[in-house]
C-alpha cells in the first residue's frame, strides 16, 4: 500500500505560491521532473511521499516557512477540481464544504485518512485529517489545506465574517506570527484536530456564483466518478483502507473495522475469505506496506512509524520490519 497520491493541481498552487513570494518555482520543479506537459495533465499524479519533498525544497529555496499558508490564499476553486467546481456553483456555504470534503478522493488521496465537514454544536466543522507527526516535511500541507477552506469561504461567499475560528494539531510554530497576517479570526494551535470553523449563520450564507442546475449536473458526474474509484477496489483493498487510519497508536480490531464499513463482523470475514485472505493477512500486509513506504518515502523516526502502525514500541516493530523484509529498517534503506 502506497501512502497516497495527488492531482498535480495541487503543484500549480505551490507554483502560484512561490511566484507571489518572489521566488522562481522553476528550477525546483524541474529537478521534481514536472514539465508544463505534466502540469497540463488532467491525469497527472503525484505520490504524498514526493509532494512533501517538493514543499520542504520550495521552503527552503524561498526561505519561507509560511509558504504552506501563501499556497492557501493562492488556491482557487478550479485548482479542486470537479469538487472546486461544485462549490463554485453550490447553493450556499454548507453545501460548498460538504462537496469539497464528500468528493475529495478525485483529487487526492491518502492513506491517512479523508477530510470531512459536519456540524457541530451549530457550528460548521471542516476537517482535514491527521497527519502527525509533524515535521518540516509536512506541517506545509496542513497550513496550505486550512489555508485554502478558509480563503475559498470567504471569495465564495464574497464576506469576510464566515470563520470562527483556524484550529491546528501542531504546536506554534516558530513562524506563527504570519498566520496574523492569513487569518483575520482566532487561530489555536496543539488543538485536537486540523479544522476550519464556520460560525452557524455563515453556513447559510449564499455562494456568489452558485448554479442549481450547474450544481447538480456536476455533483451527477462526480457521483460516477466516485462509484468508479471505489468499484475498482477489491473488498480486501477496500479493508487495507479502513484499517490504515485506525493503526495510530493501536492495532483495529474486525469488529472496529466492519463498523466502519456499517458491516456485519460475520460478513467482512466471509467477503474477505472468498477473496483467499483472512482480516489478520490483510492487516499485517498492510502494516507491511506501510512500514516500507514510512522507512523509504518520509523523515520519521522508528519510534514515530512505530506508533503510526500501531506497536507497542519501536524494538516491536524492528522485529516485525525484519520478519517482512529480511533485514532491519536501517539496513533497509541503506540498501534502496
Amino acid at each position: 500500500m502506497k501512502l497516497g497520491d495527488i492531482s498535480v493541481s495541487y503543484v500549480e498552487i505551490l507554483r502560484k505560491a512561490m511566484l507571489a513570494l518572489d521566488s522562481n518555482p522553476q528550477l525546483t520543479l524541474q529537478q521534481f521532473g514536472l514539465t508544463d506537459v505534466t502540469m497540463a495533465s488532467p491525469d497527472a499524479r503525484i505520490s504524498i511521499p514526493r509532494f512533501m519533498r517538493l514543499g520542504f525544497a520550495s521552503i527552503q529555496f524561498s526561505q519561507k516557512p509560511w509558504l504552506g499558508l501563501e499556497m492557501g490564499l493562492q488556491t482557487s476553486a478550479t485548482n479542486l477540481g470537479i469538487a472546486g467546481l461544485m462549490a463554485l456553483s453550490a447553493p450556499d456555504l454548507s453545501t460548498a464544504c460538504k462537496s469539497i470534503c464528500h468528493y475529495e478522493l478525485l483529487s487526492s488521496y491518502n492513506a491517512r485518512g479523508q477530510s470531512a465537514f459536519y456540524i457541530s454544536d451549530g457550528y460548521g466543522v471542516a476537517q482535514f485529517y491527521s497527519i502527525s507527526p509533524y515535521n518540516s516535511f509536512n506541517l506545509f500541507v496542513a497550513d496550505s489545506v486550512l489555508s485554502g477552506w478558509y480563503h475559498l469561504a470567504k471569495w465564495l461567499t464574497g464576506r469576510d465574517d464566515c470563520i470562527e475560528a483556524m484550529c491546528f494539531e501542531f504546536d506554534e510554530p516558530e513562524y506563527s506570527a504570519a498566520y496574523r497576517e492569513y487569518f483575520d479570526c482566532d487561530v489555536r494551535f496543539s488543538q485536537p484536530y486540523n479544522a476550519v470553523i464556520i460560525k452557524p449563520e455563515a453556513l447559510s450564507y449564499p455562494v456568489v456564483h452558485g448554479c442549481a442546475s450547474t450544481y447538480e449536473l456536476l455533483k451527477r458526474q462526480a457521483d460516477a466518478d466516485l462509484e468508479k474509484v471505489r468499484m475498482g477496489l477489491n473488498f480486501s483493498e477496500k479493508v487495507a483502507r479502513v484499517i490504515t487510519p485506525l493503526l495510530n497508536g493501536s492495532t483495529p480490531t474486525l469488529d472496529r473495522v466492519a463498523e466502519q464499513l456499517n458491516m456485519a463482523p460475520w460478513t467482512v470475514r466471509r467477503k474477505l475469505v472468498d477473496e483467499g485472505v483472512t482480516f489478520q493477512q490483510v492487516l499485517n500486509n498492510t502494516r507491511r506496506d506501510l512500514a516500507i513506504s514510512y522507512v523509504k518515502d518520509t523523515a520519521f523516526t522508528l519510534g514515530e512509524i512505530a506508533y503510526l502502525l500501531g506497536f507497542g514500541s519501536p524494538t516491536a516493530f524492528q522485529r516485525a520490519f525484519k520478519r517482512w523484509t529480511g533485514i532491519a529498517p536501517g539496513s533497509y534503506l541503506q540498501k534502496d
